[in-house]
């Protein structure tokens, strides 16, 4: 029997003048009323609503932070404007409150939201968090968190009725250099001391069958920053370079790729700058040539490449309604997601032939990487909307040639830390 699983995010802000001081609070708690975490913080001068959006963000930011991605989540707010404009019922009119809004339903889209109203005697513990914070701001104090006493013992880390991480296999990216890696299942975490990492073992583990033959091991890296990645713009088939940061990013996935476990055979990258910067990163530090595969590149966005996801919105409403909806849609000028699929299979399936049984990484996008867990996972094509994919991050997945895709990461990005 499955047992649903859920939370409950809780959030307010105030003004005092509106505009005047202000600020917010948040608490999440689990289904049974316990309290997981908190949030406040004083935001200086601004409105009411401001306010409570700030609210609502630091909320479901403190969610996620609790690694309950893809959950069910009641969000519960006194505040009509922002549950109504959430749930898609009212239309966010006011210029300044659009980016937080559209803030708000970016992180909104990575659970399964709930939006309910309640009274606002019904908020109490939110309402106190925000007042605790301007009252610390009007004391020249910053809001510190109280200890948190009713906390179930452990938070469910997986959706419910899906397989637990399988801790009967090493860690793909358990790292000799001196970190620990740590797995939780049932309850229990094993911790592997650093230094005791081993070579990865690509014949299937735990509850997966044991395959015949070796896997072919993809290790998926997104690219580093650039600069539309630091303003948030779509970017497609433009050719930005890599930022210093960027560059410092691919450094640090190189060194790691070049080190135990990985044993890197293969350097397969998009065509595009970004890609290729990263991959030859990798190529300096493991002494192999970077190949290239046109079909990884990103998406083509057409008309939307270097615009902002508000700026397509403000321009381009309909023709977004119509893209997020429906994979077969198009940007103006640009590729639809059904097409990228199309030929990011074909990728795949040229890649794995080629170098069947062997360790390869494959620099490319936020789309294409996206693609190939959704293919590996048998997921519908909405799966894409609830990943997320950070600059440098790792992925990897496994393909036997007698048995199952197996995603063995998703986003990691110890790296950088």
């Amino acid at each position: 029997m499955t047992v649903a699983v859920g939370f409950i995010v809780e959030a307010d802000g105030g003004s005092r003048g509106n505009p005047g001081p202000a600020g917010y609070g948040a608490v999440v708690k689990d289904d049974a009323g316990r309290v997981l975490a908190e949030a406040a913080e004083s935001i200086g001068t601004a409105t009411n609503n401001v306010a409570e959006y700030r609210g609502l963000i630091a909320g479901l930011r403190a969610l996620l932070a609790l690694g309950a991605e893809g959950g069910q989540v009641e969000v519960r707010m006194d505040s009509k404007l922002v549950i109504e404009q959430m749930a898609g019922r009212w239309k966010v009119k006011h210029e300044g409150l659009r980016p937080l809004a559209l803030e708000a339903a970016a992180l909104a889209r990575r659970f399964r939201v709930t939006w309910t109203w309640v009274p606002r005697e019904r908020n109490s513990h939110a309402d106190r968090l925000a007042n605790e914070a301007m009252d610390a701001a009007a004391r020249g104090e910053t809001w510190q968190a109280s200890e948190i006493t009713s906390a179930p013992e452990s938070a469910p880390a997986f959706e419910p009725g899906a397989e637990p991480p399988n801790t009967d296999a090493p860690s793909l990216f358990d790292d000799a250099s001196g970190a620990q890696a740590t797995a939780a299942a049932g309850g229990r975490a094993e911790t592997a001391a650093a230094g005791t990492a081993t070579s990865h073992d690509r014949r299937g583990h735990g509850w997966m069958p044991r395959a015949s033959r070796v896997a072919t091991s993809l290790l998926l890296l997104r690219h580093g920053q650039t600069p539309l990645s630091v303003e948030k713009r779509f970017s497609g088939l433009g050719d930005p370079s890599l930022t210093s940061t960027g560059l410092a990013q691919a450094e640090a996935a190189a060194l790691r790729l070049s080190r135990q476990p990985y044993e890197v055979e293969v350097i397969v990258s998009s065509p595009l700058a970004r890609a290729r910067q990263t991959a030859e990163a990798v190529a300096v530090r493991t002494g192999l040539a970077v190949l290239v595969d046109d079909d990884l590149r990103e998406t083509d966005f057409g008309d939307w490449e270097g615009h902002t996801f508000a700026e397509i919105q403000q321009r381009w409403p309909r023709e977004l309604a119509a893209w997020l909806a429906d994979p077969d849609v198009a940007p103006p000028g640009g590729e639809s997601f059904a097409s990228t699929a199309r030929r990011v299979e074909q990728a795949r399936d040229r890649i794995v032939k080629a170098h069947e049984g062997r360790s390869v990484v494959v620099v490319s996008h936020v789309t294409p990487i996206k693609m190939l867990v959704r293919f590996a996972l048998s997921a519908p094509p909405e799966a894409l909307y609830r990943m997320h994919l950070d600059l440098a991050c790792l992925s990897a997945i496994d393909y036997y040639a007698d048995g199952p895709a197996v995603v063995r990461a998703l986003n990691d990005t110890a790296h950088l830390s």
